[in-house]
């Protein structure tokens, strides 16, 4: 197991290394510049050299990434033109945040879905799996804004039960202690994942309901129950597993546009707002933390799937 996960994290290191080569070419390829979108519109030839000299960006485009791969391995990031403060210290503030937002809607979505998924396949083409269907259907091809919108709408506006603003608290304590505003984020993340997870927990449940070793189990006299949450449970999980590590970054980016229409203090909200003022420093930060968590999510996935199926670790 230990030589499987040193071979998984050396691949995930080599797969960030080419993420963040891809990450800071394509947003240096941006029009407009750093030095433009600093100095403004009006900034004269002169002033704009003159910037790209003090911080270092009239050298060559390999020049430019080893120094910032550099800083990036002692932990600087860079520094917000808009903000002025370092980047580092901007993610620090507002990615626990995020992840506080993102682990709520995980935990509640997997927490339903398994069961959901389960009831579909044993009581498969009857009213609460056409029912359940319907609904995931609905929910995942909704455009996440849209649903937020709508929530929004229901909830706030017509109903008055719950506050259409997210917690605006500086600390992670602060918004957990907010409970009411955080509903309508969570659900809206919720309503989205759970459609999904409980799809593919359906189809994974029922290719297990028709095994070998569950008929050969129930010819041993198990139960139903027995059968259903100590044989074919574990097995169905396998796919959940690589789902679910495979969704953190769509779930980040899902985040982005909830944490915007809710007025979130997250990572998504400081990307949409220093987007507008092509602060280069911040999404070059923000963009390479998704793509951590792109790599990050994978190598979970297969950790998940070496506890799950032993096979996997040879």
């Amino acid at each position: 197991m230990i030589g499987f996960l040193i071979r998984r994290v050396l691949q995930a290191i080599v797969v960030l290394f080419v993420v963040s080569v891809i990450t800071f070419i394509l947003l240096h390829m941006l029009p407009g510049g750093e030095a433009r979108a600093v100095l403004g519109v009006k900034a004269t030839p002169v002033q704009i050299a003159a910037f790209n000299h003090t911080n270092g960006l009239d050298k060559s485009l390999p020049v430019q990434y080893v120094e910032w791969l550099g800083q990036v391995l002692q932990g600087h990031l860079g520094y917000s033109y808009h903000l002025n403060q370092t980047v580092a210290s901007l993610i620090a503030e507002k990615l626990p945040k995020t992840i506080v937002l993102n682990a709520i809607a995980l935990i509640i979505s997997v927490g339903l879905a398994i069961p959901i998924g389960i009831r579909q396949a044993v009581k498969r083409n009857k009213a609460f799996d056409y029912a359940a269907t319907g609904l995931s259907f609905i929910f995942y091809s909704s455009p996440i804004f849209f649903l937020a919108l709508v929530l929004v709408l229901w909830f706030s506006l017509d109903l008055g039960w719950l506050p259409s603003e997210a917690p605006q608290s500086g600390s992670v304590v602060g918004i957990l202690s907010q409970p009411t505003e955080l509903v309508l984020p969570v659900l809206t993340l919720v309503l989205a994942q759970i459609a999904l997870f409980s799809r593919y927990m359906r189809s994974s449940f029922m290719d297990g309901l028709v095994q070998d070793y569950v008929r050969t189990a129930k010819a041993k006299g198990a139960s139903d129950l027995r059968v259903q949450y100590l044989h074919i449970l574990r097995n169905s999980l396998i796919p959940m597993a690589t789902l679910i590590g495979l969704s953190l970054p769509g779930i980040l980016g899902g985040a982005l546009i909830v944490e915007q229409v809710f007025n979130y203090p997250g990572m998504g909200l400081l990307f949409w707002q220093e987007a507008q003022v092509n602060d280069y420093p911040v999404l070059l930060g923000v963009t390479l933390i998704g793509g951590a968590a792109t790599v990050v999510g994978n190598l979970i996935a297969d950790v998940l799937y070496g506890v799950l199926d032993p096979r996997v670790r040879y």
